[in-house]
Parts: C-alpha cells; structure tokens; sequence
C-alpha cells in the first residue's frame, strides 16, 4: 500500500518541476521563496489520497493538489501582511522580505496560478472542480473576516467561533479530498461524504491547536505555547470559560485580554488556571474528541477499499498527533 510520504514526495518533485522564478524577479521571487519554505504540503497530500482511495491515478491529481497548495500559501502571504507577522516558518515573512507592495502583488500572482493549474483538466472535470475551489476561496476570505472581526468584537459566541475556523480552516482540508474524490469520477454521496469528513477532521485540527497553544509541549507543538493568550484571540478555550466562568473568572480574564504586559509570563499562567478551573479544558477536550470520532464514522461510511480508506484514517490519526 501507498503511504503519505510516497504522496508528499511525489508532490513536492512535481512542486519543484513547475515552480520557476522569471522576470520581473521582484514578483515571482517572492512566490518561490514562500513555496520553498516548506510546509508540510498537507492539503495536497489529501487530494493525492483521495484520489487513489476513489480509484483513480493519483498523478492526474497533481494540478488541483499544486492548485490547493498555491492558493493556501497565497492566503498565508496575505494574512501575514494583515497581521504584520515577522516570521513564517521561522523565517521572514514575504513583505518584510520585501515590502508590503511585493507582498501584495505576488499573493494576487498566486491566486491567479491557482485557477490557472485547473486548465488541464477537461470542460466537465474543469468545471466541476473550479465549482469546489471557488465556493472554498471565498469562505477562506470569509474566515479571516470573521477572524479579523473577533479582534474588536465583544460579543462573540462559541457557534460564531466555530463557524469561523470551519471557513479558514476546515474547508480547505475538505474542498482538498473532495477535488480528488471528484477528480476519481466518484459518487456524489462519496464527494459529500469525504468532504464532510475534511470539515469534521479540519474542526478537530484546529481545536487542538487552540488546546496546544496554552496548554502543548513548547518542544513538538512548533510555535510558542501562550500566544493566542498573548495576542489576546478569543479562542474556544477564552470564550468558553467567559460562558462557564465565575463572575470574579470572566472578570479577570476580560481585564487581561485588555493588556499586553512587557513581560506575558504571569498573564499566560494566570489564563490557563481560570481555563482549567471554569471547566473550559475538559470540553474542548471532549468536543475534539467527537469531532475526530465523527470524522472517522463518516470515513467508515464511504464506498471504497478498507485498506485505501486506512490511509485516510492513519493520516487523521498522525495529524491530530502532529505526526505529519
């Protein structure tokens, strides 16, 4: 049986054949630059197995799985611009590489190359995977909207939360397995069926590393452990406690996602006890739980070989243990 990193060895061969830098140097720099960087080259992965599980040659999948990873490192490009993020993979960022402008114009450059790789496919294929990518590329805009929104909001709620992360976050892992489904000639109850299992697992993904960043070891989990609380986001475990809180809880903690203290230590410690007091840990605990169950209850329900869909499975496993 194919594994995932006979799928991410195969895609980044064939990231390096089409990628090329050309004139003007200061547009397309930029775009071998973020590419290069690396990333664990998730989503394309997900269309290549998806496309094997359906039945189909998974190298026929290649454009829409370079088309995903384009587009995806095209948003990455412009949020950090959005955020003024100084590092990306623990280098500099495009636009403090180069500047905002670069940043800006290279992203759009991205997204265009993004619908561009679909133009392999023939009419009816072409037309049924665009219909997938574009209803995705708007509610990743969507997403970082709401994202955006939560900053100055107050009255946030944890269904708005996850509404949120379903759009940035898991409908990209989803429109990735549903493009290979697709690209497979599979049924449309295997399409909706594979695509739910993307929302469910991408839900799950990105729960945990809400529960990661205050509460995950700084050596594996890759970023540094309080930084949502640093940056004051109102993630599951914040908007939780100020539901489930006592009234002196919410109280200190809104004060405290009302500053940014020289030295965060004592605010990161402080945060994570009401976490864990007002009962907020255990749910989320609870809630990635069910969504990784009900993810892999879909995959059980989908008609395909047990040991093709076992991939999927250990590659949901492996995710949610950041093992990929």
């Amino acid at each position: 049986m194919l594994d995932i990193e006979f799928f991410r060895n195969g895609f980044n061969a064939y990231l390096e054949k089409k990628l090329r830098s050309k004139d003007p140097l200061n547009l397309y720099e930029p775009i071998t630059y973020i590419m290069d960087l690396g990333g664990k080259r998730l989503r394309p992965i997900l269309t290549l197995i998806s496309t094997d599980v359906f039945g189909g040659n998974y190298e026929e999948a290649m454009d829409a799985a370079l088309a995903i990873e384009v587009f995806h490192n095209f948003s990455l490009v412009h949020d950090d611009i959005m955020d003024a993020a100084p590092l990306r993979r623990g280098e500099k960022t495009v636009h403090k590489k180069w500047d905002i402008n670069t940043g800006i114009l290279s992203g759009d450059v991205m997204l265009i190359n993004s619908y561009q790789y679909f133009e392999s496919y023939p009419p009816e294929l072409f037309k049924s995977l665009l219909n997938v990518f574009s209803k995705t590329a708007i509610e990743v805009c969507e997403g970082q909207q709401y994202d955006m929104d939560f900053n100055t909001g107050e009255d946030v709620t944890i269904p708005d939360y996850l509404k949120m992360i379903t759009y940035k976050t898991a409908v990209l892992v989803a429109a990735a397995l549903k493009m290979g489904a697709i690209i497979s000639n599979a049924s449309l109850n295997s399409q909706d069926a594979i695509y739910d299992y993307g929302i469910n697992l991408g839900i799950a993904f990105q729960l945990q590393d809400d529960y990661l960043d205050a509460f995950g070891d700084p050596e594996t989990f890759g970023k540094q452990v309080g930084g949502d609380i640093i940056e004051n986001k109102k993630t599951f475990l914040y908007l939780k406690s100020i539901e489930l809180g006592t009234e002196d809880q919410i109280n200190e903690l809104k004060d405290l996602f009302s500053i940014k203290p020289a030295n965060p230590n004592e605010k990161v410690e402080t945060v994570k006890e009401i976490y864990i007091q007002s009962g907020a840990v255990e749910i989320i605990k609870m809630e990635i739980k069910n969504y990784t169950q009900h993810a892999f209850k879909l995959l059980k329900s989908i008609e395909a070989p047990e040991n093709k869909k076992e991939l999927l499975e250990q590659f949901g496993n492996k995710l949610m243990n950041r093992e990929v």
